[in-house]
This record gives C-alpha cells, structure tokens and sequence, in this order.
C-alpha cells in the first residue's frame, strides 16, 4: 500500500512539471502593451526562448517595432555584474529571441521597443535555476 501512495504522488509531481506554465510578464511600456513569456518556468541556466507581443492603445499588434532584450545580473561580492543583448526576430506577430542565462540567480529583464522615433521598455526581473 506504502509503494502504491509513494508513486501516485510521484506521478502527479510529475505531470505537474510535464504541465507547468511558462513564465509570462504583461505590463504597460508607454502606449504598447507588452507581454513577455519565457518558455521555462522557472527559466533555466543555458538557452531560453523569449516570445515578445506589443499591442498597441487599440489593441492591435504591432508588427513594425524594432526589439531589443537586455538581460543582466547584478554585481556581487566578488563576481562583477554581466550583461548581455539579444535582438528579438519578427515572426508572425510575435518577436522570439534566444537568451543565454550564464548562471543561477537573479536577472533583470529589459525589452526594449523602438517603433517611429519614439522609444519605449518594459522591465521585469527572473530567479534562473
């Protein structure tokens, strides 16, 4: 009986990580609303996919933006701070680019939007595992 509880608990464990939701960020960058998912959640040490969706004050996508994804680590004792920039790609109406998290820990997440001369970013920070 034991063994029997042992494994359903480990099969629910694991469809609960088969079925995790990826990371996602909504917030509000000047006159775009911006929507970031990661596709790990939590985001891993090594390559995650960032997909990024502007839409406009109307609600429609927008398509003609230019979109760039800073990611960094803070300084700590002993280790100077790192930072990195990915150019996100069209594809669709979503922007998807490829960020190399170097190490665990805390990063700060910059997209940063330039569409006809005017500029705008959205901010968020992650805990990579």
């Amino acid at each position: 009986m034991k063994k029997i509880m042992v494994f359903t608990v480990i099969m629910l464990l694991a469809a609960g990580v088969v079925f995790a939701k990826d990371f996602e960020v909504k917030k509000k960058a000047s006159d775009f609303e911006v929507e970031a998912v990661i596709d790990k959640n939590p985001p891993v040490v090594g390559d995650n996919n960032i997909t990024v969706r502007i839409k406009d004050a109307a609600g429609k996508a927008v398509t003609d933006a230019k979109v760039v994804i800073d990611y960094s680590m803070p300084a700590m004792p002993g280790m100077a701070g790192m930072g990195y920039k990915t150019d996100a790609t069209l594809k669709g109406e979503d922007y998807k680019a490829v960020m190399n998290l170097s190490m665990a820990g805390p990063w700060n997440i910059v997209v940063k939007i330039s569409k006809g001369g005017k500029r705008a970013s959205m901010k968020f920070n992650i805990d990579a595992h």
